[in-house]
């Protein structure tokens, strides 16, 4: 969430006695929120943000800034002036050219910040050199970054934003993150920004949430979003590291809520239900919310499993909701921005249940960390590299033969993949070849149990279960499978195999 200082209370959510608890109504790029410092006395927030970082940089943890520089918290024409629309409103603020008294509004949240003025340009390259230079943050996540990139009406992917940033040398050297989109007409924009950015991957998103809910969806899109999207980064240069893989985010379904919701239920917001997203690709495994069903208890713990396993065995950067490691729920409410209470925090006491999917999301984080096979820096070449005689990745039918017909059949819904660790392309930062294990994943979206095959030429190998996602994921007593061994996969289930160079 953003940390610079917002307005807390805006009038037309006293009224309803709620708050602005996401805080995505910048009105200091400057400063932290007053009100997230410890000792609360004046200034304190400043002097506690940097003792955070240092300390965050202490344990190996990169800092992230959420910054919100498309519009501020000073509203449409009704609502408050607070700064920038007092000092020069028509210099700041995008103004509608036969009316100036409105704004144009791509944010949604009644103004929009003009980009195409180079007192807002200087305003938020300041900003951003500050939190690099004196703050010591590592890098940005842009919201509705779309919205930066209008400097008419179009969204341009050369816009001065962009050039000012890459040829800055403090800002191109950061990470750069956007999020691809805003709400005005061609504001979609995944796969289209520039060289040095990655993005959240929006698609990436509808197509997992589409495959383990059992729609008709092509396995050729799953492979495309599953290996990093190269259909949408590779022609500009850039690597797997520009995709922001992630299935939920704080704007929308926690993943318990994913599985155990298809609607919204936003009544707690005050606005009858009428805000948040409405096509959410949710499925409630056969119940509307809380149940007592063994059954349906059962499926929603395998899908949230075979969402996490998706999610960080892909190719490039995972992107975990807090609190998804540990069931959080929101009781199906899809935007909690005005929350400050139970609905939106983290309960730390955890049931058993609870304690479980984290310890099984810790293990994944684990076994993304220990295998580079699994976080490739460059695209996979679909053939062998270095003499293994196997091609680095492979795509094979339940029956254990190659992919062929299958790819645009969307009733198919059952997939293996083959990740070859004698093949990894990029060698080691000595320039020496880096050799891992061999993985084989087993996709069933299906809604029966099927016994998959392992893949012709591969036969031969020993391959050791790892990962069964029907029971708690991470298998205690392994089991092994070669030759015309059948795997059997359950329901709408994945399995992982593991073959030890």
């Amino acid at each position: 969430m953003p940390i610079h200082h917002f307005h807390a209370k805006p009038g037309y959510l006293i009224s309803k006695h709620l708050s602005n608890y996401w805080g995505y109504d910048s009105l200091n790029y400057f400063a932290p929120y007053s009100g997230y410092s410890a000792s609360g006395s004046s200034g304190a927030q400043v002097r506690e943000f940097k003792s955070m970082v240092k300390s965050l940089h202490a344990a190996g943890i990169e800092v992230i800034l959420d910054v919100v520089y498309n519009h501020t918290g000073e509203g449409n024409h009704m609502g408050p002036t607070l700064s920038f629309r007092g000092i020069d409103n028509a210099a700041y603020y995008r103004l509608v050219g036969d009316n100036e008294r409105y704004y144009m509004d791509y944010t949604g949240c009644g103004n929009s910040l003009r980009m195409s003025h180079p007192q807002v340009l200087k305003l938020i390259m300041d900003s951003l050199r500050y939190w690099v230079e004196e703050m010591h943050v590592d890098g940005f996540r842009f919201d509705l970054a779309s919205a930066l990139a209008r400097e008419l009406f179009e969204v341009g992917t050369l816009a001065t934003f962009f050039d000012i940033i890459h040829q800055d040398p403090v800002l191109s050297k950061v990470k750069l993150i956007a999020e691809p989109w805003d709400v005005g007409d061609g504001g979609y924009q995944v796969g289209k920004f520039p060289l040095l950015w990655s993005e959240w991957n929006g698609q990436y998103r509808d197509t997992v949430r589409d495959f383990w809910r059992g729609e008709d969806a092509t396995l050729g899109e799953f492979a495309l979003r599953f290996t990093g999207s190269s259909d949408l980064y590779e022609h500009t240069g850039r690597r797997p590291h520009a995709s922001i893989n992630f299935i939920t985010a704080h704007d929308g379904f926690t993943l318990r809520d994913l599985v155990s919701y298809n609607n919204k239920h936003n009544e707690a917001n005050g606005e009858d239900n009428r805000d948040g997203e409405d096509h959410n690709r949710a499925w409630n495994c056969g119940a509307e919310g809380e149940t007592d069903d063994p059954e349906i208890l059962q499926l929603r713990s395998r899908q949230q499993r075979n969402f996490l396993a998706t999610l960080i065995l892909s190719q490039g950067v995972p992107m975990l909701l807090a609190g998804d490691e540990m069931g959080r729920s929101q009781g199906g409410n899809n935007n909690t921005y005005c929350h400050d209470n139970e609905l939106s925090w983290i309960n730390w006491a955890l049931p058993e249940e609870n304690k479980a999917l984290l310890r099984y999301t810790q293990k994944l984080i684990q076994l993304l960390h220990d295998h580079p096979v699994l976080r490739r820096r460059h695209w996979f070449y679909g053939r062998e590299i270095h003499g293994s005689g196997i091609s680095d990745i492979g795509w094979f039918n339940v029956d254990g033969k190659e992919m062929k017909d299958e790819w645009n059949a969307g009733f198919v819904k059952t997939l293996t993949v083959f990740l070859n660790g004698e093949e990894i392309a990029t060698p080691s930062h000595r320039g020496e070849q880096i050799l891992d294990d061999s993985f084989l994943l087993m996709f069933n979206a299906h809604y029966d149990l099927l016994e998959f095959s392992l893949p012709e030429g591969l036969q031969d190998r020993r391959w050791r279960l790892l990962i069964d996602t029907k029971s708690e994921g991470f298998v205690r007593r392994s089991k092994t499978f070669r030759e015309d061994d059948q795997v059997p996969v359950a329901a709408r289930s994945l399995v992982v195999l593991q073959c030890p160079l």
